[in-house]
């Protein structure tokens, strides 16, 4: 089973609020058609918030951490995410890939400490009938703090602990984590290794760029890849792109 995420900057222009990158979308769309067709694996699909939901999260002040108690607040940045999915799942129906939404929103929530508490088994029945789980970065309720963002990488990390996950995919606009040199680094094993090359995100990222990619994936047991939109091909039907993270 393959967990895989579109980044929110490779499926939307993340420096113009609420905008499409329909071509890069229409790629993406392709390559998980073509592997869907293939029939050799189950796949969720999660995307991030790019100019969607980051924006408007932005806007508002909120995070992953600092919440809202203002209902106007919270639904703003769950429908942009909500019209971001709709983009995505139209895409991959077009192409026959039996694509179904799960909205964070309605299923999970955060404690007082912020672990994130997110039931499965919808995602896992879902599988079991042929659907296509497509997730998103979303508000979730927060005890103590109203609501706050969950990251697509979040999202990632838990289907991947809780749904056995063989391969996980984060398709990214970098071919990889880069080095000082800009050169791909091949395998990530601690994350002292690359502590000192590690950057904030160039555009808005209220969930906190690459550092937290790299920081979920180390705590999970599967082995990751971190890659570009042209490996994603590749990724899917089985090769390691980009950054091995294990």
């Amino acid at each position: 089973m393959i967990v895989l995420k579109l980044g929110g900057s490779v499926i939307t222009d993340k420096d113009r609020p609420e905008t499409l990158d329909g071509e890069a979308l229409e790629r993406a769309a392709d390559a998980v058609a073509s592997a869907v067709e293939d029939g050799s694996t189950d796949l969720v699909i999660v995307h991030g918030g790019g100019s969607f939901g980051h924006h408007n999260a932005s806007e508002h002040g909120v995070s992953t951490t600092d919440g809202t108690h203002d209902a106007t607040a919270a639904l703003e940045i769950h429908g942009a995410m909500t019209t971001l999915n709709q983009f995505v799942l139209t895409r991959l129906l077009e192409r026959d890939v039996q694509a179904v939404p799960v909205h964070p929103f309605s299923a999970g929530h955060r404690d007082e400490e912020g672990r994130l508490e997110l039931p499965t088994g919808q995602v896992e029945t879902l599988l079991g009938e042929g659907f296509v789980p497509v997730l998103h970065g979303d508000m979730i309720a927060h005890a103590g703090s109203g609501a706050t963002v969950v990251s697509g990488d979040e999202l990632v990390a838990e289907l991947a602990r809780d749904l056995a996950a063989d391969r996980i995919g984060l398709c990214s606009t970098v071919p990889g984590v880069l080095d000082d040199d800009e050169a791909v680094i091949e395998r990530i094993l601690a994350y002292e290794d690359v502590e000192s090359v590690l950057g904030a995100s160039d555009s808005t990222d209220v969930t906190g760029g690459m550092v937290a990619k790299v920081r979920a994936l180390l705590a999970l047991e599967a082995e990751a890849s971190i890659f570009g939109l042209e490996e994603l091909d590749a990724f899917l039907g089985g090769d390691e792109p980009g950054t091995t993270i294990a």
